[in-house]
């Protein structure tokens, strides 16, 4: 159940994280389809048996997009604004950093922090800082800063 917030809420808790998402499991099953989708079929992320012998983890990693495009998911998860909002437009990043793997078969959870609260013509605009965490990893997989609007 996510958790609900208002946009002043929201600007109290600037810099500070206002939600956490549960923790999910990346499969070679997902890491694959994404591939299909994609077309990035690099060896790293598709080959199980050349990765056990040539790669650093000894097993695939998801790609970077791919866990990118799971922010989305781990967000609508974890955290809904409240208000007479009729939609969420993802409006795009500003900055995207990867810094570490996530090799197949870890566990993943997304951490939000509101960075800035400003009204736009017919909603808001939230800056969220997100992070990806790896469990047991001491450098997150992502760090992002992500723009969300939210329009009457």
């Amino acid at each position: 159940m996510p958790i609900s917030l208002t946009i002043d809420q929201l600007r109290e808790r600037i810099g500070q994280e206002a939600a956490q998402s549960a923790w999910i499991t990346i499969e070679q099953r997902t890491i694959d389809a994404f591939a299909e989708v994609t077309g990035d079929h690099q060896w790293i992320h598709t080959d199980t048996k050349r990765a056990q012998t040539e790669s650093p983890y000894r097993r695939t990693i998801a790609h970077g997009f791919l866990t990118l495009s799971l922010v989305s998911r781990l967000s609508n998860e974890t955290v809904e604004i409240r208000g007479d909002y009729s939609r969420r437009i993802n409006y795009g990043l500003n900055r995207v950093r990867f810094p570490n793997a996530v090799p197949e078969g870890a566990r993943i959870r997304a951490r939000f922090a509101p960075m800035s609260v400003e009204e736009v013509e017919g909603g808001h605009q939230v800056i969220w800082q997100v992070t990806v965490d790896v469990e047991g990893a001491e450098k997150p997989a992502l760090a992002a800063e992500w723009l969300i609007r939210l329009y009457r």
